[in-house]
């Protein structure tokens, strides 16, 4: 996902003039004055990344290398782009949170915001949202917040716990035979969600191999170096280009003529 360049630009350059950020990250943590100045610029960002988007190259790649695969996805992404791609629901675990969702921190539940938001996008003026769209818990009355893990307030629904489950057995049936840990994307700001426990599941089973892509933050320890491939380049160039060989290979077996192939670069990610 593009948090900067045009496509902040294009979005967000009267919050840029007043505040001062150049990217919608670094716009998440701004600390607006009022409650209605935080959810003008949370509205935006969450209508843009989660209700107004399809599915990226990347995810569709993805799922077209493992759909046939015994898989299970661990992602600190909160924007819905695996479901978006046609992944299998029942195979997704969202540890960080989800865009879709408040959360009162009280109650400890979490509540759907597709119509909320959007009405605040339309209804915004001045940088700000009128009054009475404030997001409230229709259990409490307390403001509901945004469920996204960033203190000890973040809410595990029981969505959450049910996913949670579901891949604690997805890796006790998978502690021995071969299985390839897959790490897309990860760098270190949160290593100790997916990037340790993968290093430290490879270590532990002779069979397992651990594969990361990205670029920068590519590498693995001594322990398991025999075991892994660690490749320092763009994820959606670098699936894709796995896709099109394993199609070419297909081709070839059932002495089909070879397909055309789109360039990389003029494709979306």
């Amino acid at each position: 996902m593009v948090y900067d360049g045009e496509r902040f630009q294009t979005n967000f350059t009267d919050f840029e003039q007043k505040y001062g950020f150049h990217d919608m990250y670094s716009g998440g943590f701004y600390s607006f004055e009022t409650p209605e100045e935080f959810w003008a610029y949370w509205s935006r960002m969450i209508y843009l990344n989660r209700y107004n988007q399809l599915a990226r190259g990347t995810y569709l790649d993805l799922l077209e290398l493992v759909k046939d695969k015994d898989y299970f996805v661990l992602t600190t992404n909160v924007d819905h782009q695996f479901q978006l791609a046609g992944f299998d629901k029942q195979r997704l675990f969202y540890t960080q949170g989800d865009y879709g969702l408040f959360q009162c921190s009280h109650c400890r539940k979490t509540f759907d915001n597709e119509q909320r938001i959007r009405r605040m996008v339309t209804q915004q003026e001045s940088l700000k949202i009128p009054t009475e769209l404030i997001p409230k818990c229709p259990d409490c009355g307390k403001p509901l917040t945004l469920n996204l893990r960033s203190d000890d307030k973040f809410v595990e629904d029981d969505g959450w716990h049910i996913a949670a489950k579901r891949y604690e057995d997805y890796i006790r049936r998978h502690k021995k035979g071969h299985i390839l840990y897959l790490e897309l994307g990860v760098g270190m700001n949160t290593p100790s969600i997916i990037k340790y426990p993968f290093w430290q599941m490879t270590y532990q089973n002779p069979d397992a191999m651990f594969v990361c892509v990205n670029t920068g933050d590519t590498f693995a320890p001594a322990e398991i170096k025999e075991r892994s491939v660690c490749i320092d380049a763009d994820i959606w160039q670098t699936l894709h280009r796995i896709l099109e060989a394993r199609t070419l290979r297909l081709t070839k077996s059932l002495g089909l003529p070879m397909p055309a192939f789109r360039s990389a670069s003029k494709l979306s990610k």
